[in-house]
């Protein structure tokens, strides 16, 4: 005598499991290209972190030793001369991240990219570091005159103005190697100004940064730079972006 089970086909027998394994089946697991890509980030990050110490070891050292920095502000401004070469090498070695993936090799994407941009971003570097020499001295100066209130926003204006243009000449010089300084220059002027909140978030992320390194040089310097560079980075590549799509 035949029962009802041996009349229901083999697959159907135990729908749940079978109901079970289907959504398991379209539930997508992380895979190789995932973690690559994680560990190509902390990978670069670290490496680029150690790079740029080694590119400022005497501003570091210099950090890590004095104890109010900012009492001594005109000499570590102008050990900071060494900051925008290394900055455009750490640049590059975000760009190979992009291109390369788990791929990147961010040593050798920096050491290469120092030594090729050095000759661009090394005058870059003692203009914006003169620029804000002469600044800082006048905000000293102007700050026992009666024309305080209006001069010193005119200088902290010129100051923040200076940074951020510096910074986006430097992701200019990465991305677009071929271009002469003086037209970067003018291109890295008119992106700070259309793009004025990316401009801001610069300052702030640099403010960031700086404080970090015054206050924990050793911990500040070893884990803060490099992903909020990142993130400069990104926005700066966006706004060179966005400009060539409209000029296209």
């Amino acid at each position: 005598m035949t029962t009802v089970a041996q009349h229901i086909p083999e697959g159907a027998k135990h729908p749940l499991p079978a109901n079970r394994r289907g959504l398991a089946g379209r539930i997508p697991s992380p895979g190789f290209e995932a973690f690559g890509g994680i560990f190509g980030f902390i990978y670069t990050f670290l490496a680029g972190n150690v790079l740029m110490a080694f590119a400022n070891a005497p501003l570091v050292l210099c950090l890590a030793l004095v104890a109010d920095p900012a009492a001594a502000w005109p000499f570590f401004l102008a050990l900071s001369v060494t900051i925008p070469p290394s900055l455009a090498a750490l640049f590059a070695a975000f760009k190979a991240l992009h291109d390369d993936g788990a791929a990147v090799k961010p040593v050798a994407a920096y050491l290469t990219a120092y030594r090729r941009g050095f000759r661009k971003t090394a005058p870059l570097g003692l203009a914006a570091v003169a620029i804000l020499l002469f600044l800082g001295v006048d905000l000293v100066i102007v700050q026992t005159m009666p024309a305080a209130a209006l001069l010193v926003p005119v200088i902290l204006v010129a100051a923040a103005a200076t940074l951020a243009v510096t910074m986006t000449a430097i992701a200019g010089v990465v991305l677009h190697p071929e271009t002469r300084l003086k037209n970067l220059l003018k291109a890295a002027l008119y992106l700070a100004v259309q793009r004025w909140y990316l401009s801001l978030a610069t300052l702030v992320l640099l403010g960031i940064i700086a404080t970090a390194a015054i206050l924990q040089p050793v911990l500040g310097i070893a884990l803060a730079p490099a992903p909020l560079l990142f993130v400069i980075w990104s926005n700066t590549t966006y706004a060179y972006t966005a400009a060539l799509r409209t000029a296209n």
